[in-house]
């Protein structure tokens, strides 16, 4: 194929999105909803994963020693814990820090007994993990490390920020399904009604021995260009639209969400290639079952 010839091809695909004007912007805008719900359902993903990262990474786990071990083998039992893939931060809390603490909550009446080697309370790490769905296996690890007492058991907190992880990002896939299914269906019908306007040309193409791949051309980048226009529209409009609601939401609920412009070029590059990519789909989908017509037949003749 020539480069002129190819260059026929894409302004038909170009003429094709004007000439059924109404149905491409209906197309394009449902096209538009689908990105922006798309990419509002992963930002909203990627918030909801921030927000239980750092719910994580507040909620310390305390690791207790037994009362008999020496200021040595409590520093060589932090080392150990380092050790552990998991554990994302490591902090001795001697048993002195404790008992001030406690006595200047409870007050000094209490304490007033309890001095020096009198102190009850142990020597303690507290420790934050870096994934919490392995807390149970971490805690395993780390009753097994001689001198170890106990650990505080926080794995039903653990086992719900999970849960919530787990949730919207399995929400998000299924709502991005759906929508790529929507967009294909919208897309195909378009180009098919475009396949229809212009039936008796196709007819006399395939007569006169054009090739398949000569005829989807330009409705496969009738689909692309749908998806292009679609792309830019949609980044733009994700853009305010993030910002609008992020604004909203933090004020009603404090919190670090994720900044728009640190995904937005990221944003703009996937939905330029879905878009295309949907409409690619959507123009060969429309017309594969009248490539396999002939002459008269297209024309239902």
């Amino acid at each position: 194929m020539g480069i002129s010839s190819f260059g026929y091809l894409i302004k038909e695909g170009v003429k094709n999105v004007w000439n059924n004007r109404i149905m491409s912007i209906a197309s394009i805008c449902v096209l538009i909803s689908c990105l922006v719900l798309t990419g509002s359902a992963v930002l909203l993903s990627m918030n909801v994963a921030k927000v239980v990262e750092s719910v994580g990474d507040s909620n310390e786990t305390t690791i207790y020693l037994k009362d008999n071990v020496s200021d040595v083998e409590a520093a060589y039992i932090g080392k150990d814990l380092q050790k552990l893939s998991n554990i994302a931060t490591v902090e001795f809390y001697s048993k002195e820090e404790a008992f001030k603490e406690y006595e200047s909550v409870l007050g000094d009446e209490i304490f007033a007994n309890l001095q020096g080697d009198d102190n009850p309370l142990p020597d303690a790490y507290h420790i934050s993990m870096v994934d919490l769905s392995e807390y149970e296996q971490t805690v395993a690890q780390i009753t097994a490390i001689d001198g170890v007492d106990s650990v505080s058991n926080r794995s039903e907190i653990a086992k719900r920020l999970t849960s919530i992880n787990n949730l919207v990002a399995t929400v998000s896939l299924w709502v991005v399904l759906a929508l790529t299914i929507i967009s294909l269906f919208i897309i195909s019908n378009t180009i098919r009604m475009t396949m229809y306007s212009r039936r008796f040309e196709i007819s006399i193409m395939k007569s006169v021995g054009a090739t398949n791949a000569f005829v989807r051309i330009p409705f496969i980048i009738e689909g692309m260009l749908m998806g292009l226009i679609s792309a830019v529209i949609s980044t733009v409009a994700l853009y305010f639209l993030y910002n609008g609601i992020m604004g909203v939401i933090t004020n009603i609920i404090p919190f670090t969400s994720i900044p728009i412009e640190s995904v937005i070029v990221y944003a703009a590059v996937a939905f330029l290639v879905c878009g295309m990519f949907i409409g690619a789909v959507g123009g060969f989908i429309s017309i594969r079952k009248y490539l396999k017509k002939e002459g008269n037949e297209i024309l239902g003749w």
